[in-house]
């Protein structure tokens, strides 16, 4: 059965030590900075960056994109983006 883009997400949400949502809803802010710290991307913790800057960071460290380049990340992932971060966590283990 194909997975959702909700499935998706509470499976990154698990995969990084978060709790599932029962609505659909986008990455908090806390969520994301989470899914840096999996993938090794280095923020400031004290003062969370923009979501936007935290989502290029993942897909770059990930190897999504060329470039921590937040301007092409100004809304929630898509669905083949959280396909690839889920994979990314998988091999992480």
């Amino acid at each position: 059965m194909t997975q959702t883009v909700d499935d998706l997400r509470n499976e990154i949400r698990r995969a990084v030590g978060r709790y599932e949502r029962e609505e659909s809803t986008a990455f908090t802010k806390e969520a994301l900075a989470a899914i840096c710290d999996a993938v090794t991307y280095e923020i400031d913790t004290n003062r969370l960056p923009p979501k936007s800057q935290m989502r290029a960071g993942i897909l770059w460290k990930i190897g999504v994109l060329d470039e921590d380049t937040s301007d092409k990340t100004e809304r929630p992932f898509r669905k083949e983006e959280l396909k690839s971060i889920a994979v990314a966590l998988q091999n992480e283990d």
